[in-house]
């Protein structure tokens, strides 16, 4: 680490792992999005079902979400820059073998691997960026770091479906391939290598002790730790939001490049670009700005970060229900732009609230924890709209519209389950809370 006479983090190095961390993320996200904007090609030249294009795009997450936990507790016993250069590699690599697939279960296999590699990535990411951003700056740089995936979404959807139209699908997921692997090689380079904290943050004066002496924390298990979490009811509760939220995002993310190119008939370019952008660039500016609201807001009320992102949802869930039932460009681009601006005020908080309710030792483990709830929430969201959209009355886009529109009961119930939380965060005693 780099410090300052002081004795705290250098305030230059701090921003240097955010940026790096940045582009690393960027590239986690444009690879998970890549094929979602093939799918109409997939379909074509290979002749797969909506259900088989469903399973694809979910045999990513559900490794995501299974192999996720045991990722976290790595990251809070093994040096962090390893893991997030070892699962960079992984998933470009894997990313780039996609490109040589040509039957349903090679592209399960390859989704399922990649899978296992970005899972590392989350719990390590936002652990070591915590360590560097304490209170005052913490949900400002986890949001900034949110910002990537957007652009990385976006990134993914527009040049994967622009370079398989002008080079072909297969390069596609080359290219994005390699510039993982190049990507890796450069965090090897620059990033600072940092060990995991003790269970107090030594750097901050304003950090107050853990509960649990750090060395009897490393000595537990892996179900020993994962009992402790969830025996912690605020956390479940946020877990639980989670899983709601992202089974909404996930839809969108997967199937909305579909939705545009068959009900409103856009090039495949077109519907990977708008499907993407209008939500993704609104998140990417509304994250930022309520992570800075809700660092300023939780400096006099405890639990602020809650109630933003709650407020975030139930506004949210007026705006899917309005994409779901857009019956022209304008009236859905309006609606996804503004579904993305609660969507991007709710995810800058995911991490920084349940950060609120653990040591720092347990931040990487809950982290993992938290990824493998959302991600069943988003692997069961995307398969049952390819299960609703490939049978049953009407039309097959009118029954992928009214998937969209039922999937707003997820942010309600989201909303509920913090609002519960924020509830039980703030009847306890602010010293019996674990504020890292």
């Amino acid at each position: 680490m780099s410090f300052s006479s002081s004795g705290r983090t250098s305030p230059r190095t701090k921003w240097l792992v955010l940026g790096l961390l940045w582009l690393v993320c960027f590239l986690n996200y444009a690879d998970r999005q890549v094929i979602s904007s093939l799918f109409p090609i997939l379909e074509r030249d290979f002749g797969f079902t909506k259900a088989q294009l469903g399973l694809i795009g979910s045999a990513f997450m559900w490794v995501y979400a299974f192999s996720s936990p045991f990722a976290g507790f790595a990251g809070d016993r093994y040096p962090r820059k390893g893991l997030i250069i070892g699962g960079c590699l992984l998933w470009s690599l894997m990313t780039g073998v996609s490109g040589m697939c040509g039957k349903c279960w090679q592209f399960i296999a390859t989704r399922a691997v990649i899978g296992l590699g970005e899972s590392v990535y989350f719990p390590a990411a936002t652990s070591l960026l915590s360590d560097w951003h304490w209170q005052r700056t913490r949900s400002t740089a986890l949001s900034l770091h949110q910002s990537a995936v957007y652009v990385g979404t976006i990134a993914g959807g527009t040049l994967g479906a622009f370079v398989a139209v002008r080079y072909g699908w297969r390069w596609a997921l080359y290219g994005f391939g390699i510039a993982g692997i190049l990507t890796a090689l450069l965090i090897g380079k620059y990033l600072p290598a940092s060990l995991p904290v003790s269970g107090k943050e030594p750097h901050d004066p304003e950090a107050p002790e853990g509960s649990e002496d750090d060395k009897n924390i490393l000595r537990k298990g892996f179900l020993q730790t994962l009992g402790g979490i969830l025996r912690q009811p605020g956390v479940l509760l946020l877990m639980a939001a989670f899983a709601c939220a992202n089974g909404v995002a996930a839809i969108f993310l997967v199937w909305a490049p579909t939705f545009l190119f068959e009900k409103f008939h856009l090039s495949l370019v077109m519907a990977g670009f708008s499907a993407v952008a209008a939500i993704q660039i609104a998140s990417a500016v509304s994250a930022p700005l309520s992570g800075i609201l809700a660092d300023r807001l939780s400096i006099t009320i405890r639990g602020a970060r809650m109630i933003v992102q709650a407020v975030a949802l139930l506004l949210g869930s007026l705006c899917v229900v309005a994409v779901g039932k857009a019956g022209n460009m304008g009236a859905l681009l309006t609606s996804m732009i503004c579904f993305g601006i609660c969507k991007g005020a709710y995810d800058a908080g995911i991490f920084a609230s349940v950060f609120d309710f653990v040591v720092p030792r347990e931040r990487s483990s809950v982290a993992g924890l938290m990824n493998t709830l959302g991600w069943v929430g988003g692997a069961v969201g995307t398969l049952m709209v390819g299960l609703f959209s490939s049978d049953g009355r009407g039309t097959q886009m009118e029954r992928m519209s009214g998937a969209i529109v039922w999937s707003a009961a997820g942010y309600l119930m989201a909303a509920g389950l913090l609002l519960m939380a924020y509830a039980l965060h703030r009847a306890k005693p602010a010293q019996a809370i674990h504020l890292g």
